[in-house]
């Protein structure tokens, strides 16, 4: 069995490179994808020339637009480092993403939550997001747990939301895929019914090359509509769990039991 969607505390997960990798052998797992929020830096603090058991696949998750709502793009580096221009694009993506963190510090400011950006950065080592904030909020008793936090002040609708700055979905697709990537589009299900045959049309002609059948947010029946969407569209599948760790318990890493074919078929078309 295989994951290929985990995150480290490089980004928003709360176990480190080395402990993802020990539960990923303790799970009995044949190979697993590091798809940290925007940066590699969890991957490559684990990239070393000895073989690994069991084994890490390179891989990003980039927070991109898709008309006006956010959408994730999963990138698998099967071949190698995406090298330098994909990595300065990151580098632009982490300070636009600080800027957000700064204005949201300020609007949970401005709603009396004693909140400073320096104490959210120290939990987000390369990458700080809104899960950062949620522990800050946490800790210091304006909430009592993840869940309100997101309610209340850092989700979608709460009070203190700041839109991310984020490319459009085609323009990921484009740099991971001149990176030497695969793109796929993660978690479908979350994009509601604007995700129909059309859309995935279009993103398929933008140059989309797999689509995520298998997360921990599809039931059985979406993953078998996503499988037969993917095939119609000639489009690669990939799946994994969305490993995050206690931020989100019910979530376990290997959970959705993707076979190892998954893994197989993309190295035979794009490895």
């Amino acid at each position: 069995m295989i994951d290929l969607h985990s995150h480290t505390d490089y980004s928003d997960g709360a176990l480190s490179p080395a402990e993802l990798l020990e539960l990923a052998r303790r799970e009995g797992l044949d190979a697993f994808a590091i798809t940290d929020h925007d940066t590699l830096a969890g991957y490559d603090l684990l990239a070393t020339p000895e073989e690994r058991q069991p084994e890490v696949i390179r891989g990003i998750e980039v927070t991109c637009d898709l008309n006006g709502r956010p959408a994730h793009l999963l990138g698998y580096f099967l071949r190698g480092d995406p090298g330098e221009s994909f990595r300065r694009w990151l580098e632009l993506r982490h300070e636009q993403r600080r800027e957000r963190n700064r204005r949201l510090v300020r609007r949970l400011q401005s709603l009396g939550a004693s909140v400073e950006l320096e104490e959210v950065e120290a939990l987000g080592k390369s990458m700080t997001g809104r899960p950062h904030f949620a522990r800050v909020l946490v800790s210091k008793g304006y909430v009592d747990s993840y869940e309100e936090a997101f309610h209340r002040y850092i989700g979608e609708h709460g009070a203190a939301y700041v839109p991310p700055e984020a490319p459009s979905l085609a323009e990921g697709i484009a740099r991971v895929n001149e990176a030497g990537g695969v793109s796929s589009l993660a978690h479908p299900v979350r994009l509601g019914p604007a995700f129909n045959e059309q859309a995935l049309g279009s993103l398929a002609r933008a140059g989309l090359r797999a689509l995520e059948v298998f997360h921990s947010d599809h039931s059985i029946e979406d993953s078998s509509r996503y499988l037969e969407m993917a095939r119609r569209h000639d489009l690669a599948v990939t799946g994994g769990s969305d490993f995050h760790g206690p931020i989100k318990p019910r979530v376990r890493l290997g959970g959705e039991r993707v076979e190892n074919w998954v893994l197989d078929s993309l190295r035979e078309r794009f490895g």
